[in-house]
């Protein structure tokens, strides 16, 4: 019985080595085709006439990168609260 439990375990251990390896291929990529996302934005934002635009930009991507901490906090707060008044 045990040696059939350590031997499902290394099967999910070679399951998971895999599983890293076919990540990390992913994840290279695709991190290829974000470096070439950022050079077209820099190019059509090049120059000085484009200041205002640059500056739009700019807090569209603050406000894209805030909204997603505010919801996340938002909900902590409430889990934390629920389990507080749980608690007492």
């Amino acid at each position: 019985m045990l040696n059939k439990v350590r031997s499902q375990k290394s099967g999910v251990r070679s399951e998971n080595g895999k599983v890293k390896i076919l990540f990390s291929i992913f994840y290279f990529l695709f991190s290829l085709t974000t470096n070439a996302q950022c050079a077209m934005c820099r190019a059509a934002l090049a120059g000085d006439a484009n200041v205002e635009k640059a500056q739009a930009v700019n807090d569209g991507i603050v406000f894209l990168m805030v909204v997603p901490y505010l919801l996340v906090a938002l909900i902590g707060y409430f889990v934390y609260r629920m389990k507080k008044n749980k608690t007492k």
